[in-house]
């Protein structure tokens, strides 16, 4: 017999060794899962902490009935909102924080969010601050101006919500678009 068939025909002949200790076996495994959900808990219970932290944080806007003509649209996901320049301290309140598909609609009006599944929600004109492309926002990151992240006053604080589009190229005409009207909305703010 040539040596590799008698090595390939001892390892054939062993066997692994009984399982004996069952209790043992089943404690550790139920182990497991009390912890497994245990971090899932202490994970929901920090996010609607977080949740109850940001409460002073006003309901968001409503588009109007009649938001003027459509500039451009987008189609693609949400990645959620954080605290303007903070891109790791995620706005969760009223469900900024939760991802989806979104639709976006862009008129003389502001910023029309829909999200299916989530809180659709409207970013006015006049609250608009900047735009501009960037690689991450809080959970998630990407190659260099794979974001379109949008800076607007809500209430007293400013955000910034990052969005996608399924179509990467469509990203710098937002840009351009949310500057121009930024420029457009300040001037006649100074105007005034």
């Amino acid at each position: 017999m040539t040596p590799l068939i008698a090595i390939a025909a001892e390892a054939a002949d062993q066997k692994s060794a009984e399982v004996t200790d069952w209790a043992g076996r089943i404690g550790w495994v139920a182990g497991l899962l009390l912890f497994v959900v245990l971090v899932y808990w202490l994970m929901r219970q920090g996010w609607k902490w977080r949740g109850s932290l940001q409460s002073d944080l006003p309901e968001l806007p409503t588009a109007p009935e009649a938001p003027g003509a459509t500039r451009l649209t987008l189609s693609g996901r949400y990645h959620g909102s954080t605290t303007a320049g903070q891109w790791l301290d995620r706005i969760v309140a009223h469900g900024l924080g939760t991802r989806s598909r979104v639709e976006l609609t862009l008129s003389d009006a502001g910023i029309a969010v829909v999200r299916p599944g989530a809180n659709d929600f409207f970013i006015p004109a006049d609250a608009l601050r900047e735009a501009r492309l960037d690689k991450g926002i809080a959970g998630k990151v990407l190659a260099e101006g794979g974001l379109l992240i949008v800076t607007w006053a809500h209430g007293e604080k400013l955000l910034d919500s990052g969005f996608r589009s399924d179509r990467a190229a469509e990203h710098t005409a937002w840009v351009e678009a949310l500057n121009s009207m930024n420029h457009t909305t300040t001037t006649e703010g100074i105007a005034r």
